[in-house]
């Protein structure tokens, strides 16, 4: 997948894509629903297909300095997006001045003259444009006047009937519901990051860590997590089994929200590599132990509860 910056000076082979458009944070299974129907229509057309998304989320430029949200940065939802099989992702930087844009030259600047959209999907939920003026009713009539295809895409549902959201997704991992986030997710929830060098003191208790700061990314409920961790190695990735930590290490005083991860069976350097730690399912919160031998008792019977979680189907 090609990665674009600018909607402007795009090459010919990807203008005239039939495009979805959204922020896709977390590329869950509805995301996922509207992606591949813009791919339906390429496919029936013999057009790129592209989706079309928007960084840094609007969140940060309207909530600056509130809590960490996103489910996916940008780095890993280009790689969820891509996974999809999508030609090209369009990124436009957001920022207060894109946000004064109306919703009619977006269409314009954007959709028409910048890609030369074949057909534009959304969610039923898209609004767009200064004032949130832009929406699906705007769109279908464009698309009318100016020559290209438009759908909407009602809210996709589980077999339950309830809707698949990102905000869901927030809601099952604050509540240390992991499975049930990767039932809307379509994959297990992950934190995507370059291992920091810490204090090790994992390795004076037998139980070294690979530490990765959950910055931007929407926290987990704080404690402990069976986990598989996908190393890079070239082009593939290696799962490795184990458990994490997700807090403030409250035995030894620690500060900041960190995920700690140990490794079943595994001791190579990680240092300054990239490391993704998929989560499987809840242990049990945080709490601090009096002591740092009854912290190694507890992460002993933690590896064990982990194990029978990931041995299971």
């Amino acid at each position: 997948m090609r990665i674009f910056r600018h909607y402007d000076a795009l090459p010919e082979e990807v203008r005239g894509a039939s495009v979805a458009v959204g922020n896709f944070d977390g590329v869950h299974r509805g995301h996922q629903a509207v992606i591949g129907e813009a791919g339906r229509h390429a496919q029936a057309s013999g057009v790129p297909w592209a989706v079309l998304t928007f960084e840094p989320h609007p969140r940060n430029v309207f909530q600056p300095g509130g809590p960490p949200y996103r489910l996916t940065p940008f780095r890993v939802k280009a790689h969820h997006v891509g996974a999809l099989g999508v030609d090209a992702m369009i990124t436009l930087h957001f920022d207060k001045e894109f946000s004064l844009r109306s919703a009619e030259d977006f269409v314009q600047d954007v959709l028409l003259d910048g890609i030369g959209v074949s057909h534009v999907v959304c969610g039923y939920d898209f609004v767009f444009g200064h004032g949130r003026k832009g929406n699906s009713e705007m769109l279908l009539q464009r698309g009318i006047e100016a020559g290209f295809g438009f759908t909407s895409l009602p809210a996709v549902r589980d077999g339950q009937g309830e809707i698949f959201s990102s905000t869901r997704v927030r809601d099952l991992l604050a509540a240390g519901d992991p499975l049930g986030a990767a039932h809307v997710l379509g994959r297990h929830f992950e934190v995507d990051g370059r291992v920091e060098e810490g204090a090790k003191l994992g390795r004076t208790i037998g139980f070294p860590t690979a530490n990765l700061p959950l910055g931007e990314y929407a926290h987990p409920k704080r404690g402990v997590y069976a986990i598989r961790a996908g190393i890079d190695e070239g082009d593939n990735t290696v799962w490795v089994d184990g458990v994490a930590n997700v807090g403030t290490r409250p035995t030894v005083d620690g500060t900041g929200v960190l995920l700690e991860a140990h490794l079943f069976d595994f001791d190579a350097d990680l240092y300054g590599r990239n490391l993704r730690v998929a989560l499987h399912g809840f242990i049990r919160p945080e709490k601090k132990f009096d002591g740092l031998d009854a912290l190694k008792a507890q992460i002993t019977e933690d590896c064990g509860t982990a194990r029978r979680i990931l041995a299971q189907p």
